[in-house]
């Protein structure tokens, strides 16, 4: 038999404990033992739980039982949650978790000390929820030089953005829809202004290109000066606009950012919408592959959280995740892509946007506002910014996937 802890009972906390007890019959058949969980962590009262008695406030009665092995840490926050993770992994038990922001922020110095004491720290689960990627990248495409990888990493500003596309509504309109259906949180921050979608792109890069990737450093850009007017000028262009991360790797420079894109109709991304996720990866062996599915969620979260817990207890799972800490200053700056640029502006006509870039794509004005749309010619970003400066000031820009 194998004890687990679990370091927090809320969504995904309740969610790993519910999957762990259905499917305690198919858990114990694809790992070879008995999985249970020994004690739960967490500072609210449950008297009415069935198993009441394996709740603790105190994290020093899962360090100090030596029967517990594995620890997943579904928390969320770094605080107290590194010092918890560090301890467990001290202590030599493994840790699996969903936190991104603690894989994000201190993921090199715990994989280093998983590693130091012959055990496992895991996180499948701190991105795409229950999409498998981590392992993938990890295992499944091992034989590949990885290059690029783009996705739409947040569930959330994926169903706000396909609400102003399918059902017109204003970016306040469709962030309080999804407040009321619990995809955002009272403070939708750290989804609305890329952030969450920031680490996440930190993590797949990091693993892999192979270096630590310092997210502090990805430029990052949200949606919220996203209008229902770029949404229409998209469609007419034939596009869709998406929260993007995105990282690339080219002669040993890797650049990432994080930024509301155009994306083509025939781009398979453009078809992602709502709640979900994909994450697209090119490999010089294997050529584009898509993983897709629901990137957050209690039960999907908990699935890919139990799934490291299995990979640890039947062996797999001790030839940790590795990316290692590098003092090179390998980052491009993110101004270096070659990309094309949406703009929206007033006063420009056709031909004074050809005067400056050549060729475009070019919408006249949707209304009697004077307004109209462009797409540039594809180059460095750097340089269409210096040129689109010969243009009365924009009001929106807004980068195209190519």
């Amino acid at each position: 038999m194998v004890n687990i802890a679990i370091l927090g009972y809320g969504v995904v906390g309740s969610g790993v404990y519910e999957v762990a007890q259905k499917n305690a019959e198919s858990i114990k058949r694809k790992s070879g033992h008995e999985i249970r969980v020994g004690r739960i962590l967490d500072l609210r009262d449950f008297p009415d739980h069935p198993q009441k008695t394996l709740f603790t406030k105190n994290f020093d009665d899962i360090l100090n039982d030596h029967q517990i092995s594995i620890v997943a840490e579904v928390m969320g926050g770094v605080t107290p949650a590194y010092d918890y993770t560090k301890a467990a992994l001290l202590a030599g038990k493994s840790v699996v978790t969903s936190n991104k922001e603690l894989v994000a922020t201190h993921g090199t110095e715990l994989l280093a000390i998983a590693a130091q004491k012959g055990v496992s720290y895991m996180f499948e689960a701190s991105v795409g929820g229950g999409i498998p990627i981590i392992h993938p990248l990890n295992q499944c495409l091992a034989a590949n030089e990885l290059s690029e990888i783009t996705g739409i990493l947040n569930g959330t500003t994926n169903y706000i953005l396909t609400k102003m596309i399918r059902a017109n509504q204003s970016f306040e309109q469709a962030l309080a829809d999804a407040q009321a259906k619990g995809y955002a949180e009272r403070n939708p921050s750290a989804d609305v202004d890329g952030h969450d979608a920031c680490r996440k792109i930190c993590i797949l890069a990091s693993l892999a290109f192979g270096k630590a990737v310092d997210y502090s450093r990805i430029y990052t850009e949200g949606i919220t000066g996203i209008a229902l007017e770029d949404v229409a000028y998209a469609r007419r262009l034939d596009y869709v606009i998406k929260l993007i991360g995105y990282a690339r790797r080219d002669a040993g420079r890797v650049l990432c950012r994080v930024s509301p894109m155009l994306v083509p109709m025939t781009n398979p991304l453009a078809g992602v919408e709502d709640v979900f996720n994909a994450i697209m990866v090119h490999g010089d062996s294997i050529g584009d592959v898509m993983f897709y599915g629901r990137g957050a969620g209690k039960l999907p979260t908990a699935s890919a959280v139990m799934a490291d817990i299995i990979e640890i207890v039947r062996g797999d799972g001790t030839s940790n995740y590795i990316w290692k800490q590098t003092d090179e200053d390998f980052l491009d700056d993110y101004q270096n892509d070659t990309l094309a640029l949406y703009v929206r502006t007033k006063g420009v006509s056709k031909k004074d946007a050809e005067r400056v870039f050549g060729e475009i794509a070019f919408e006249a004005c949707l209304n009697d506002s004077g307004e109209a749309a462009f797409i540039t010619p594809a180059g460095r970003e750097a340089d269409l910014r210096a040129k689109l400066s010969a243009l009365p000031a924009p009001i929106s820009c807004i980068r195209v996937l190519q």
